[in-house]
């Protein structure tokens, strides 16, 4: 077998196809390379146990114990019995539960005394740490062979924990790695000699050998050392090439005329740009003279003037003679930007019209929802050159749309847009166009980016004047009922004031999801009848809507909005809502990012759990944005110890989006910095933590550069490029060229 494909070889011929089904499905390990990187999370040494005091809550985890004592209990009138086993470690007690016909075998196996391994996912019942129905395997027998095998490899110094999933335990994924490890021997070390020697680096095939079956914690250290430079510097070189490739590119230089439109703009404004504005329009202006294309990012606060920075680029392009559009994430939000940009630019925004000045430009709006009379005349006024500005959604992409000269693309959030719309956009220029990308919460995938320094990064972190404090509490439903009836008691007081809210909800709700949610809810209960802290399904914002009117709020004028509304109705209810015809919108995140109605003061946000920590403080920035105090109340049912009330007491407590961002990355780590889907469980980042290594990054990335520098085709390093494509699928690749 030649030295690639050992690498390449599909589990299912050395493992089986149920194995390796799972592990497909469940931890995306496809090959005998995926396998052989996927690294254990940790080592428990002989003879030591793990914990019990520091488990962590709803996660899945392995622990060997000693079963102190094990009960049977009967509930129902007898009807039913559950099997309740209590380990000990010295350090705390775990409870193990069997229900059902699954009592028997651990009743006659899981005697006091006994010593096993236990896996399962940590809950919480009665305040008590619990796993119900772990899968185990003892440890002090040898009735089986795979007990005398668990024995053996547990009588080895340092036995590896990997990270697992409840169809497949860690020991099971040790011993499918003790079956692929020969093949450790075939990897392709894709570090140059000098660059590996001058660092003192293991060999590759030795560091993946210590990193799954270490003799002594050097071996651990040594691998970790060498996988984590491995992963920091392919991914650095590919960056590096991506940089080398973009400064290859040519692009017109669009330099503003004195005098012309964005003087008068300037000239205008009944407000001075903050200190961070000007700067940053400045770091814009000196890319957009270059002649390659810019590739920035403007990362700001919820709030902090990003739309006046982007705009201030547009009517600098479109001084310069070219055009620019602005791409958004939804109608509601094109329009809303469509809006808020003609406003702001009066008579200059009714270039070539009657009363229009004479230094106008058109700006028009394009979205998939626009009579057919509109829609021709603003894709006339793209090809003609008549408007130097559009707004538009998705529908900007499409074929039929042709710019007379596209100069300039801005993205608005992007973390909203498939990179293949991006890219579709920016290839409707005669030469490749300028790109500015804006996001409010440097999202996880986002903030290692650019740590990882591929994109040029601009940063507005003041706050214009006139924006007030928003307060943020969580209420915990479950635990507190009566913090629930008080948060409804302010959306009254706040409404009683003049002023307006929003209710959050994590799900639509109507006919469509009902059969559903009815399966979902019987499993629920039926579930429940066993095992404690199933969790219910999301709330809908049609349920709450109707609860509320119905109660809490009874006699307010409550409307909702969703993603699935006709885009005519869901424009008039915010229209409404922005006029002060309603009191309170119950919403999905449709109003995220960019609603702007500064007399709206409060919102609450149920099953505030269910959101990521930047979309929580993207939803907070949509109050507190006039001159009275914004609140925002987290509602959860989350248990108090767990990882997600946590996160919410994390947002409440800071309105730093970048602290938060941090805080994000910790909790979720990278998610693919690659761009995987963030909730995917593979991450090309299995060793690297963008958060803790930021030295190793630095200097992969010098080094990166150098070599790049010297040969851009990786011509005299066939081993890198060989790990290179590894790392890069096609996919991924052109996910990277897309920035």
């Amino acid at each position: 077998m030649d030295r690639v494909s050992a690498f390449d070889e599909p589990l299912k011929k050395l493992l089986g196809g149920a194995t390796a089904k799972v592990m497909a499905e469940h931890l995306d390990l496809h090959t005998v390379g995926d396998l052989l990187h996927h690294y254990p999370r940790r080592y428990e040494e002989r003879g030591q146990l793990t914990a019990l005091a520091d488990l962590p809550l709803d996660e899945h985890v392995t622990v060997v114990a000693q079963v102190a004592d094990a009960r049977i209990m009967m509930f129902n009138n007898g009807r039913g019995k559950r099997l309740e086993v209590t380990l000990t470690d010295g350090s705390g007690r775990l409870q193990l539960v069997f229900f059902g016909h699954g009592v028997h075998k651990p009743h006659k196996e899981l005697l006091p005394g006994r010593r096993a391994m236990f896996a399962g996912k940590v809950s919480v019942f009665n305040r008590k740490m619990q796993l119900a129905h772990p899968t185990y395997q003892l440890l002090d027998t040898a009735d089986a062979d795979e007990a005398t095998e668990a024995v053996d490899a547990f009588a080895g110094r340092l036995l590896p924990i990997y990270p697992a999933c409840k169809q497949l335990d860690s020991w099971r994924i040790a011993k499918a790695v003790d079956t692929v490890l020969p093949s450790a021997r075939d990897a392709v070390d894709p570090l140059p000699l000098p660059l590996r020697e001058g660092r003192g680096f293991t060999p590759l095939p030795e560091a993946l050998l210590k990193i799954h079956r270490p003799q002594t914690k050097a071996d651990i250290a040594d691998a970790r050392d060498r996988l984590k430079w491995d992963e920091a510097f392919v991914l650095q070189v590919a960056l590096a090439r991506r940089r080398y490739a973009d400064t290859q590119l040519p692009a017109v230089a669009r330099r503003p005329r004195r005098e012309g439109l964005l003087d008068a703009f300037d000239a205008k404004l009944p407000f001075t740009l903050t200190e961070g504005q000007e700067k940053v329009s400045e770091e814009i202006f000196d890319d957009l003279a270059t002649e390659h294309p810019m590739h920035r990012l403007l990362q700001g606060e919820v709030g902090s003037g990003k739309t006046m920075v982007a705009l201030r680029a547009m009517l600098a392009v479109v001084d310069a003679g070219g055009q620019a559009a602005m791409l958004a994430p939804t109608e509601v939000l094109a329009q809303q930007h469509h809006r808020s940009i003609t406003e702001m630019m009066g008579e200059l925004a009714e270039g070539g019209m009657l009363g229009g000045s004479d230094l106008g430009t058109k700006v028009v709006l394009l979205t998939g929802s626009m009579g057919t009379a509109a829609r021709r005349q603003a894709l006339l006024d793209l090809v003609t050159g008549e408007a130097g500005i559009v707004i538009g959604t998705h529908a900007l992409i499409e074929d039929k749309v042709q710019f007379h000269d596209l100069g300039l693309v801005v993205v608005d959030e992007q973390h909203r847009f498939g990179v293949e719309q991006r890219d579709a956009l920016r290839s409707k220029g005669k030469q490749p166009p300028h790109l500015l990308v804006m996001t409010a919460t440097p999202i996880p995938r986002t903030v290692a980016m650019t740590v990882f320094g591929d994109l040029e990064t601009s940063v507005l972190d003041q706050l214009p004047a006139g924006r007030s404090p928003i307060a943020s509490h969580v209420v915990p439903a479950k635990d507190k009922p009566h913090f629930l009836s008080r948060a409804w008691e302010r959306v009254r007081e706040e409404v009683g004031n003049g002023h307006q809210a929003y209710v959050v909800c994590p799900r639509i709700g109507d006919d469509a999801d009902d059969e559903a949610e009815k399966k979902n809810r019987k499993k629920a209960a039926e579930k429940a009848a066993e095992e404690d802290g199933e969790k219910r399904p999301p709330l809908a914002v049609l349920e709450i809507a109707e609860q509320l009117a119905e109660g809490a709020l009874a006699g307010l004028r409550i409307e909702v909005l969703h993603g699935r509304m006709n885009p005519d109705d869901k424009d008039d209810v915010m229209r409404r809502f922005a006029a002060g015809h309603v009191d309170v919108l119950v919403a999905t995140t449709v109003i995220e990012v960019g609603v702007n109605v500064p007399n709206a003061t409060a919102m609450v946000i149920m099953d505030a759990d269910r959101f990521g920590v930047s979309q929580l403080h993207q939803l907070r920035g949509r109050v507190g944005r006039g001159s009275a105090a914004g609140l925002c109340l987290l509602v959860s049912e989350a248990h108090e110890a767990s990882p997600a009330r946590a996160r919410l007491s994390a947002v409440a407590a800071t309105l730093d989006g970048f602290e938060l961002s941090r805080i994000d990355l910790e909790q979720r780590r990278e998610g693919d910095v690659l761009g995987q889907a963030q909730s995917g469980v593979r991450t090309s980042l299995r060793m690297l933590s963008v958060i803790d290594d930021e030295e190793v990054i630095a200097a992969a990335r010098e080094e990166a550069a150098t070599i790049v520098a010297a040969d851009p085709d990786l011509d005299r390093l066939p081993e890198l490029r060989t790990a290179l494509s590894a790392l890069l699928d096609k996919e991924r690749e052109e996910y990277l060229d897309k920035g």
